[in-house]
């Protein structure tokens, strides 16, 4: 991931960033946003998104807009890598956001702590069984 522009830099109005995924990866597990809306824009690869109650494949070039408190998740296609822009209107500051997913992935803090400041992320995680039972199926 890396984060493009955040919400203090834009005057609130918008935070971005790029994420590149591997072959079949997983992105965001499933949460919604109370106060943005978010864009997703393919740049490349395919791209496999939940939106509300629907899971839909998007290819290079192709964009979908999740609208506040919308269930959604992301990853790459089992077949193709993915590489993403995201922007959130309004903006939200990311930086100690992915400074905690940082610390998670290198094992120094859980997801309880994650957990704890949802409302000040305004990233809500969320139950999906659809959505794991989809990505699950591609891995046996």
């Amino acid at each position: 991931m890396r984060l493009l522009i955040d919400s203090e830099a834009a005057g609130g109005a918008v935070s971005s960033l790029e994420v590149t995924m591997a072959q079949g990866a997983d992105g965001a597990a499933p949460h919604f946003h109370t106060r943005s809306d978010e864009l997703f824009f393919v740049a490349e690869g395919e791209l496999q998104l939940l939106a509300g109650d629907r899971i839909v494949t998007v290819g290079a070039g192709g964009s979908v807009i999740v609208p506040k408190l919308m269930p959604h998740a992301f990853g790459a296609t089992p077949d193709s890598s993915a590489r993403i822009l995201i922007a959130l209107m309004p903006g939200v500051e990311r930086f100690e956001y992915f400074r905690v997913l940082d610390r998670i992935a290198k094992g120094e803090s859980d997801f309880a702590e994650l957990a704890a400041a949802q409302e000040e992320f305004d990233n809500h995680f969320v139950d999906a069984p659809a959505w794991w039972a989809e990505r699950n199926a591609h891995r046996r």
